[in-house]
């Protein structure tokens, strides 16, 4: 249960009704802080619709940390955003296996994304290891932009597990579908 109110449009001053043009509890629950809002929604926008990392290299990454956070509403959300840039249900159910240390069949290149996403959310960052080996292949411009999808879904996972957002009914059977262990 959500430890803030969840705004609707109405709630808001006219001026700023536009930060709830997509009504998901996420944005519902931010809104109490208009300016925080605009930010937030600001790399959140550039990360799904400018930058220039695959996406469903992007996405694989979000997952990974989703799940390793046990993010309900992170992994159910991106579970079916990342069927929108490519992430199959084989490529869900790898992520969780290679969380597992199992063998997930995937190219070395999606390996190496989970891997530097586990290393980013496990703390303190990426190993140089990982980091060369994903630098060799992707040069330094998707380096950062890999860098920063990672450090943004690992405040995002934070924010919502704090603030206890609720997985809208919508994107529930997304996390039926694929359930965290108990």
């Amino acid at each position: 249960m959500a430890r803030v109110r969840y705004n609707d449009p109405e709630d808001l001053p006219e001026a700023d009704r536009e930060i709830l043009k997509r009504r998901i509890n996420l944005h519902r629950a931010l809104s109490n802080s208009v300016g925080g809002t605009r930010a937030f929604s600001g790399l959140g926008q550039w990360i799904r619709f400018k930058a220039k990392l695959d996406p469903r290299l992007r996405e694989m990454a979000i997952l990974q940390v989703g799940w390793l956070a046990r993010s309900d509403y992170e992994w159910s959300h991106h579970v079916k955003i990342g069927k929108d840039f490519g992430v199959s249900d084989d490529d869900v159910c790898a992520i969780i296996a290679e969380t597992d240390g199992k063998d997930s069949g995937l190219p070395a290149l999606d390996r190496a994304v989970l891997r530097a996403a586990r290393e980013m959310a496990e703390g303190p960052g990426m190993k140089e290891a990982t980091f060369a080996e994903l630098k060799a292949e992707l040069g330094e411009e998707l380096m950062v932009e890999l860098t920063l999808v990672i450090g943004f879904y690992c405040a995002v996972v934070r924010v919502l597990n704090t603030l206890g957002i609720d997985v809208e009914p919508d994107y529930q059977p997304y996390l039926d579908a694929f359930p965290f262990p108990k």
